[in-house]
């Protein structure tokens, strides 16, 4: 080729290095280069981790816009900082042979601090965050970002760091690696992590068949199957999305891992396929992760830019977080926390006539302590479809089960034999049904099975509908919250309790969790 081929890159210590390594390959094949330096957002913001940053392709899309304007010829790139879908034009055109793929901790002093509960390590990668939280749930993780040679200074002078974690690759290739420095050989790394791949424009012929020519196959096909991996999770470069493979004896081996941002979940998936037959490798263990909670978690990162709108004073499963309108950004916690207690054997020494329980928790109370046989109960009388499953389940028949409180005292009233009840209740209980029942010369004794304590949070002004599922719920977000926005509730004696304080209560259908999400979604149609 007579012309010169422009090679564009960072201007990095690293990405210089990349770009060396390319030009000097080239050069060997009788093509004369020049190298052009371009600076990148990446390498411009530096106050933010890349995560945040909100750009796709945060240290390419310079070097893109310089290609589709002719400027030069081929692009440089650490491959895994490379968008899974590259502009409209430009094509990949090379994948150099991969160097070290794993993430490498550069710490001051000693390890000792891996087992201390306290620790601060710096990382600016999502994925490095999810899996060191995984790993060390109790450590914190603070960001870091600039070029490799920044952020090493950075973590030497910041007196609060005990490590930084870097990618091997980089840190090899510029003679930077200090002499504190483990691999993380338990930390998946990033898609095409330690490869280094060539961009061109689509059309350019002559010099894609320039760059074909210092391709390296076997790392060109690992390569692909984690970055096709990515894709098919949804998952950008930020993604707290690990992958790997490499080849073995004819044989591709694959670890591929998505973790929440917290490192507080985590999916991973392993297979091997023989080398030929693998090309529905990254598709088979896309789909495990994915039928695994994958989905859910894609769901939850792409939605975290955006405001809380929902707020259920009750923790949610994932099963029931996927029932939700697709304009809601939900959280949930529980804003009560319980405690059973231990009742004495007196209470339980001799037939009970007439028994209430007004909750699930007031059956493990009484079933943590006691078999189905030495809890001898006549009658047996409850609040809720699932009380009354769960009571049926673990001690014996229930005589009648209401929707709520003030039901199942006008029930009791009119249809109980006796003229007393055992009522086996909360610490914080509403006294609707003892009240009511006293007035009508029905004697209650009270027996405290469990302790219910407020343990309420303060709520983003952003939400826009608070989730009750008991009157205590509602107390204990009004002690931290005022009331605002729609109190979607599960009953009827919640309701009541909401409308003290909100002036838009909306009730469920039947007295379920799911059922609250029902109302909420009606609230987005």
């Amino acid at each position: 080729m007579s012309k010169i081929i422009r090679i564009g890159t960072r201007d990095s210590e690293l990405a210089l290095w990349q770009a060396n390594t390319v030009q000097s390959i080239i050069e060997q094949l009788g093509h004369k280069t020049i190298i052009v330096p371009v600076k990148s957002a990446g390498d411009l913001v530096l106050n933010k981790p890349i995560y945040e940053l909100g750009i796709t392709g945060v240290f390419t899309k310079t070097l893109d816009i310089a290609m589709l304007n002719n400027d030069i010829d081929i692009a440089v790139h650490s491959f895994k900082d490379v968008p899974t879908l590259l502009p409209a034009g430009i094509v990949q055109a090379a994948v150099i042979k991969r160097g070290n793929v794993r993430d490498t901790l550069v710490f001051k002093d000693n390890e000792e601090f891996l087992s201390q509960k306290n620790a601060i390590i710096a990382t600016g990668s999502l994925r490095r965050r999810a899996q060191w939280l995984n790993r060390f749930p109790t450590h914190s993780v603070e960001d870091i970002r600039g070029n490799v040679n920044l952020r090493l200074q950075k973590l030497e002078d910041n007196p609060r760091w005990n490590a930084a974690i870097f990618a091997a690759a980089g840190l090899g290739r510029i003679d930077k690696r200090p002499e504190n420095a483990i691999n993380l050989n338990w930390m998946i790394p990033a898609p095409a992590q330690g490869a280094i791949m060539v961009t061109a424009l689509e059309d350019d012929e002559e010099i894609r068949a320039i760059c074909a020519e210092i391709n390296h196959e076997e790392t060109e096909i690992c390569t692909t199957i984690e970055r096709k991996f990515l894709n098919l999770l949804e998952g950008g470069c930020s993604a707290p999305i690990g992958a790997l493979a490499f080849i073995k004896d004819e044989e591709i081996n694959f670890t591929g891992v998505l973790l929440s941002p917290d490192g507080s979940k985590k999916i991973e998936v392993t297979r091997n396929e023989k080398l030929g037959e693998h090309h529905n490798l990254a598709q088979f263990c896309a789909n495990y992760i994915i039928e695994r909670g994958g989905k859910r978690l894609m769901d939850d990162i792409k939605n975290s830019d955006r405001k809380i709108n929902i707020f259920s004073t009750k923790k949610l499963t994932e099963d029931q977080k996927l029932l939700f309108h697709k304009d809601v950004v939900s959280e949930s916690t529980d804003f009560i926390k319980i405690s059973l207690n231990r009742i004495h054997p007196s209470v339980l020494k001799n037939e009970i006539e007439n028994v209430i329980i007004t909750s699930k928790n007031g059956v493990e109370s009484l079933t943590t302590n006691y078999s189905a046989a030495e809890l001898q109960f006549k009658n047996i009388y409850c609040v809720g479809r699932r009380t009354k499953r769960l009571i049926e389940k673990r001690i014996g028949p229930v005589k009648h089960a209401a929707k709520n409180a003030k039901a199942l005292a006008d029930y009791l009233i009119e249809f109980m034999d006796g003229t007393a009840v055992t009522y086996f209740c909360s610490s914080i209980h509403l006294d609707t049904l003892p009240t009511v029942l006293r007035e009508n010369n029905i004697t209650v004794k009270e027996i405290e099975a469990y302790q219910t304590k407020y343990d309420g949070k303060t709520i983003p002004e952003s939400v826009e509908g608070i989730m009750f599922y008991s009157p205590s719920t509602v107390e204990s977000y009004i002690q931290e919250n005022d009331a605002q926005g729609v109190a979607f509730c599960i009953g009827t004696t919640t309701a009541n309790e909401a409308k003290k304080y909100f002036s838009d209560v909306r009730i469920a259908k039947v007295p379920t969790v799911e059922s609250v999400v029902e109302l909420v979604n009606e609230f987005y149609l």
